[in-house]
């Protein structure tokens, strides 16, 4: 606890349980109570009984006739009555029956006094369990930093804290930071399944391998964009930016299907893949610019995080705006540079290629038997 109270960020560190709960230890004479026909358990009920009631150990119940209400009937020493130690130590402790040997029978009852012994001690004021083990938590709060950053430091701590643990225990990390890399490792791997469905789509949809990856590479740029307007406002990688990644990709391949497809069209009526390029670049700049545009100024306001609880989307609202940025300058100038290049080489590829050799056909003989 003291070394995680060093790291930057870390606030309200302190140990759930507490640990030296100021306790009255009573040591049972053995020797005395086996005199005197009694036995642990004998101690231990009376002060069980007298301090928290007899409805633990033999419930009992009473019925009353006027209402038909049940209720529970427990013998309990009032608290009052029990102020201090001298009082704890009268309290009265029988067998509860009889023992041979001894004259009538009947075993007499004792003070508590005359059979423990006191002495101050500590204890655990709660035990807590978790899976059946018993646990002692150490709670740490994070404030002015990220929850990623904090949470790399003090597993360093506890990695180097685990060559030296007693035999039988052991340390574990759970809570935010648990959720967090569940969560950063589902909206990763969906992510990356994005892409890939959309590349897959696509290609149903071309009818092509290859003009479903010239789209696509607008999607590095945006993934730039997202980092870098990120590092720019100092925002942290979280769930929000996460999720605003996954849109991200959707509307930058949208504008690059607008400028690819328009392409191949004009590739399609004659025009070498340069020229339809560049006229796919001056003709489409119009919807792809609206399409950015409208979503970048819709998210600025979110961006900003105005009002109470508003600054919690705001990643979503930053990453947006920057893969997009990145995004549309990439689908402007990069795509339509790739679509010619991959184009102009499959072409003349197609026309470098050997023709196929003519073999003559057999001659056809026709008659009749």
């Amino acid at each position: 606890m003291k070394q995680v109270k060093q790291i930057p960020g870390t606030v309200d560190v302190h140990i759930q349980q507490k640990l030296d709960y100021p306790t009255l230890a009573l040591n049972v004479d053995r020797t005395q109570i086996k005199q005197l026909g009694l036995n642990p358990v004998d101690v231990a009920q009376n002060l069980l009984v007298s301090l928290s009631g007899s409805f633990q150990t033999a419930p009992a119940f009473w019925l009353n006739p006027k209402n038909g209400i049940v209720y529970n009937v427990a013998v309990q020493t009032p608290q009052y009555q029990i102020s201090d130690l001298d009082t704890l130590l009268r309290t009265p402790v029988n067998a509860g029956g009889t023992v041979a040997g001894t004259g009538n029978g009947i075993v007499p009852t004792q003070q508590l006094s005359n059979l423990v012994q006191v002495q101050p001690a500590a204890q655990f004021a709660d035990v807590s369990h978790y899976n059946i083990t018993p646990v002692i938590d150490l709670y740490v709060s994070v404030e002015g930093r990220d929850l990623g950053g904090v949470s790399n430091q003090v597993e360093k701590l506890v990695d180097d804290m685990r060559p030296n643990l007693p035999r039988g225990t052991r340390i574990v990390i759970r809570g935010q930071v648990e959720t967090m890399h569940s969560s950063f490792i589902g909206l990763g791997v969906g992510l990356l399944m994005a892409i890939v469905l959309v590349y897959l789509l696509i290609v149903v949809n071309f009818q092509s391998w290859v003009d479903p990856f010239i789209i696509i590479t607008a999607l590095p740029a945006a993934l730039a964009g997202i980092v870098w307007m990120l590092f720019l406002t100092g925002t942290t990688l979280s769930v929000p930016a996460l999720t605003g990644a996954i849109m991200t990709m959707g509307v930058a391949t949208a504008n690059s299907i607008l400028m690819v497809s328009f392409a191949r069209q004009r590739m399609q009526e004659g025009s070498p893949p340069l020229s339809a390029a560049l006229e796919a670049g001056a003709t489409r700049i119009r919807p792809v610019l609206m399409t950015a545009l409208a979503m970048i100024i819709g998210m600025i306001p979110m961006a900003i995080g105005f009002g109470e609880g508003a600054e919690q989307n705001a990643p979503l609202g930053r990453a947006v705006i920057g893969g997009l940025l990145f995004a549309t300058v990439s689908t402007l100038f990069f795509v339509p540079i790739v679509f010619a290049g991959i184009h102009r080489y499959l072409e003349h590829r197609k026309q470098s290629r050997p023709a196929r050799r003519q073999f003559p056909s057999s001659p056809v003989v026709e008659g009749n038997i």
